[in-house]
């Protein structure tokens, strides 16, 4: 009776939502193995943990500036030089709580009722909704597995509207690994300026790139672009600091500032100690980061090279992020014990209830037919799991 028409307009994170169940499983003493959630299992480096604890120790435990510490901005600013080639001040930059925190400030201060914003699909499942919760119109463009699963610029150009407020670009891509080229950001780019479209680029996967592949960010590639991007990035997915809820936004002063204020009178400012951590991180050593994309290059090459050889699954190779997208739909049309497998919601709850995998449907990702299994998580989870996954399929008729 009290519940707002936008609060009850909003689905529950379908990620966290699987991997809330497969931990709920586990705390029963089954043996689940949870390829659901984007979480590295690596433990955060021992000097980055240093970091925060030393802050503790000296009392670095009051309220900070709303929109983050002057040395984690300026860490920031030195890493977004230094790696992208992007110059900014203390002034282009805020600090919140997560990345997922820094995309809803810039919704609430960019966006509001008959906007549109244009995502294209597969999208990380938090975009439309938060999207919708500004009162805004999320416009899905539906990307092809042919194309590794990027929106070309003709694609974008058919999605603009005269009420076409945004554009969300998520390069490596959560939930395929997609990595856009230059010259695909180009093309993006160019009708982003041409239409005047704010660019929101959604950076958090930049350092686990493999084959050689090279991150751009799109806010690169020229001025006149770089004043119509916002940079979303953080510590989470690179650092292993997922739990320290760290991300970061860089764009226009006066987008900036907006963000500030409205963070002011929610959040407040990040968790002091996470942003002295998230500091060291930044201007700390990288060695740790390198380690970790090794391993998670030798776990991709595995996981989908599995997959690829189940009668019935077909796996692109992705080249960022760590996750692996397989195509399903071979598997859809069949039988497991009388039961109907239509959907890939039904084969993600098949592969819990019957094998104990935890996984996302495609359907959570705006792409029916597919499913997403994240493998940052160990060599021998994942040898166990892809085993039950073949074992699982293997029982359909």
């Amino acid at each position: 009776m009290f519940l707002s028409q936008r609060a009850k307009a909003i689905k529950p994170s379908p990620t966290l939502a699987i991997d809330a169940k497969a931990k709920a499983l586990k705390a029963q003493g089954i043996d689940v193995i949870g390829f659901g959630v984007g979480e590295p299992d690596f433990d955060t480096p021992q000097n980055i943990k240093d970091a925060g604890i030393k802050a503790i120790e000296m009392g670095f435990t009051k309220y900070c500036p709303v929109g983050g510490t002057d040395d984690l901005k300026d860490a920031i600013i030195e890493k977004l030089k230094q790696d992208n080639g992007l110059s900014y001040e203390r002034g282009e930059i805020i600090v919140s709580c997560g990345a997922k925190h820094s995309l809803y400030n810039i919704a609430m201060t960019v966006l509001e009722k008959g906007n549109e914003v244009i995502i294209p699909a597969p999208y990380w499942v938090s975009y439309p909704d938060i999207v919708a919760l500004a009162d805004a119109k999320p416009v899905i463009v539906n990307t092809s597995e042919k194309n590794g699963f990027k929106m070309t610029a003709e694609e974008f150009r058919k999605a603009i509207t005269p009420e076409t407020k945004a554009v969300i670009i998520n390069s490596p891509s959560n939930p395929t690994g997609s990595l856009y080229s230059r010259k695909e950001l180009e093309g993006i780019a160019e009708a982003a300026v041409e239409k005047k479209i704010l660019i929101i680029s959604d950076d958090i996967y930049e350092k686990l790139v493999y084959e050689g592949f090279k991150f751009i960010s799109i806010a690169s590639i020229s001025k006149e672009v770089k004043d119509l991007t916002i940079v979303v990035n953080g510590v989470s997915k690179a650092y292993a600091m997922t739990g320290w809820r760290i991300g970061y936004a860089a764009g226009a002063k006066e987008i900036v500032t907006a963000m500030t204020n409205i963070q002011s009178q929610s959040t407040s400012n990040p968790t002091s100690i996470a942003m002295k951590a998230s500091t060291e991180a930044l201007v700390g050593p990288q060695d740790a980061v390198a380690s970790m994309v090794k391993e998670f290059d030798r776990r991709r090459v595995y996981m989908v090279d599995r997959l690829n050889k189940i009668k019935g699954i077909t796996c692109m190779r992705p080249n960022g992020a760590f996750y692996a997208f397989p195509n399903v739909t071979g598997l859809l049309g069949k039988n497991f014990n009388g039961k109907l497998i239509e959907t890939s919601s039904d084969m993600a709850t098949l592969l819990l209830d019957e094998v104990k995998v935890a996984l996302v449907p495609g359907s959570a990702f705006g792409a029916e037919g597919f499913l997403r299994l994240s493998y940052a998580t160990s060599m021998e989870k994942i040898k166990e799991g892809i085993d039950r996954v073949e074992k699982a399929v293997g029982m359909l008729k």
